[in-house]
């Protein structure tokens, strides 16, 4: 019975960053903790889901041999994309072709909402892994994960103090769903059926501009906030000032250039349609975070 386990389990790559805590959550949920493997760095962070019986091997994405032995025939694997800008390409290949050579069932993998005609920096990683996914001839699927909600909820609070929040997107528009929706909805893929070679665009229900951001703020404070539209360059000063790493800052500067494109903006049901049920409203997230 170990064996019949072992070829069945549902693996789930960088299981302690913010997204992929949230899919082991969910896969406790769905099936047997016997049943799910995690891929992290450090297990003494995951001692809790270890008592619980999942499975726990330390690997690194950037030490190829660490993958040895993480993948058995049968998996379904879930590879959430890796945060070390620059070398990703590579990393995920490594984990590609662990799962190629270990003969997996399925292996999801996390990129970007429409990538292959996406201009901002942090896509070009993504179209270099889809690519190396589709010619090692494993089966898969590709979750196009929209912007999350919680790139701009995380700084909620220091938005309603300070009477403002800023960035250089103008104008435009973002369909964004918390993480949540997106970690649902991998679960869903990589418990159900019929998803191989398949390429979901996963993004919100709704999009907004961030006027109608500020002005949820607002609704959810009781104090005014406004949006402050500004250069590129003040947006990464400001960011930088406020404790981001540089390289962050640009990232978001460049994704915002992005959106004042329209290509954060798609929407096309995927997400609510894998999930069972509508996407999170931005209302929601913004009272979640505001604690109201």
């Amino acid at each position: 019975m170990e064996h019949l386990r072992e070829q069945n389990m549902y693996v789930v790559t960088g299981a302690t960053g913010q997204l992929g805590r949230l899919v082991v959550e969910g896969l406790l949920a769905a099936v047997p903790a016997e049943e799910i493997r995690v891929l992290v760095r450090d297990a003494a962070k995951v001692e809790e889901w270890a008592q619980r019986g999942v499975r726990v091997q330390e690997a690194d994405y950037g030490r190829p041999e660490s993958l040895a032995g993480a993948f058995a025939a049968g998996d379904r694997v879930l590879l959430i994309s890796g945060n070390e800008f620059g070398h990703r390409v590579a990393q995920h290949g490594a984990v590609i072709d662990a799962a190629k050579a270990a003969g997996v069932a399925l292996l999801a993998y996390t990129s970007v909402l429409a990538a292959p005609t996406a201009t901002f920096r942090i896509a070009e990683e993504h179209q270099g892994t889809e690519e190396l996914l589709r010619a090692s001839g494993v089966p898969f699927a590709l979750l196009r994960n929209g912007w999350y909600t919680e790139n701009y909820t995380a700084g909620a609070a220091a938005s309603v103090e300070a009477g403002e929040v800023f960035g250089s997107s103008g104008a435009g528009r973002v369909a964004t769903a918390p993480r949540r929706d997106y970690a649902d909805a991998a679960v869903a893929v990589l418990t159900g059926e019929g998803h191989a070679n398949r390429v979901y665009e996963l993004s919100g229900d709704a999009d907004w501009s961030m006027d109608e951001y500020a002005a949820e703020l607002a609704a959810a404070s009781g104090s005014p906030v406004v949006y402050r539209d500004v250069e590129p360059a003040e947006q990464v000063r400001r960011l930088v000032a406020a404790g981001l790493p540089e390289g962050f800052a640009e990232i978001f500067a460049d994704t915002d250039a992005a959106i004042v494109k329209g290509q954060l903006a798609l929407r096309t049901g995927d997400l609510a349609r894998l999930i069972g049920r509508p996407t999170v409203p931005l209302a929601e997230t913004v009272r979640t975070a505001l604690g109201a």
